[in-house]
């Protein structure tokens, strides 16, 4: 390539002349066949991924296959364990759904459970977390719309992605003194091992991991849409023995906490440890995957 056509000549004094050989190694590392500039950015592992690419994330996204239904919803007044959650006639297992009020537009994530079809009242009951995130009053039906949720993985691209081209050259460049060459001494910083170096910080404690062979080995008691509600949740399992995790998702910009217990390593544990957590209250707790 003729990199004179993208850059002015550079002089440098030769009594830097290690220094130099460095610095015009590092310029030429840069440019492509092209004679243009495309640096690949670094996620965060140590690999370095072309600019403009995408990565896979997981997303809750709606399944309405799954479930879907279009009713009036209704709270009776009376506070309930659980967290957010909606009961239908025609459920058949435990589901995790967004759950909307179509009078006000207002939506929450939470557990779909399955209601019994003698009660009266609308098919659609909600609990009082659901109606406090929805503005639904005790004893006042109210339009919803309940929805599946399923996760998947979905292409997303880097928020920050540059477009690609040419790099400018710079207006103008000088003649100036370059720093001293690093010696060996100092130089054995930057390549010593990580692990030689000091901690700048103190790493957060891994979480315990249990390996188990159950193909849902944790234990959800809730959903929940304010964070100091799940972690009153969390404390009640620490209090009679359970070891609960918090995890925090997010759906159109809505951000949600479920309660998880386990992962249990048999079928008689997951079972002891089910009993146990409905014996706290909970019982519209269910198994899970994660």
């Amino acid at each position: 390539m003729n990199r004179r056509s993208h850059f002015p000549t550079l002089w440098i004094r030769p009594l830097r002349g290690t220094t130099a050989v460095l610095v015009a190694a590092l310029t030429l590392a840069g440019c492509d066949a092209a004679g243009t500039f495309g640096f690949g950015k670094s996620d965060g592992q140590g690999a370095v991924t072309p600019a403009g690419s995408t990565k896979l994330v997981e997303r809750d996204v709606e399944a309405p296959d799954v479930f879907s239904a279009n009713d009036q919803g209704l709270w009776d007044g009376r506070p309930s364990l659980g967290g957010v959650w909606v009961a239908h006639p025609d459920v058949t297992d435990p589901e995790r759904v967004i759950i909307r009020n179509e009078a006000n537009g207002k939506f929450v994530i939470g557990a779909l459970f399955r209601r019994e079809r003698d009660l009266p009242g609308p098919k659609l009951q909600i609990s009082s977390d659901a109606a406090a995130a929805l503005s639904i009053l005790a004893g006042a039906p109210a339009p919803l719309n309940v929805t599946a949720l399923r996760r998947q993985e979905v292409d997303t691209p880097p928020q920050d992605a540059a477009p690609q081209g040419t790099v400018e050259a710079p207006a103008a460049m000088t003649e100036t003194t370059l720093d001293p060459v690093m010696t060996t001494a100092s130089a054995a910083i930057d390549t010593a091992p990580a692990a030689a170096l000091p901690a700048q910080t103190a790493p957060k404690p891994a979480a315990p991991q249990t390996t188990s062979s159950l193909g849902t080995p944790f234990v959800q008691i809730g959903i929940f849409s304010v964070e100091a509600n799940a972690n009153r949740a969390a404390n009640q399992m620490r209090s009679a023995g359970m070891l609960p995790t918090v995890k925090r998702s997010e759906i159109d910009g809505k951000a949600f906490w479920r309660v998880v217990v386990g992962p249990a390593k048999s079928k008689s544990e997951l079972n002891a440890l089910l009993k146990s957590i409905k014996t706290e209250g909970f019982s519209d707790a269910y198994a899970v995957s994660n």
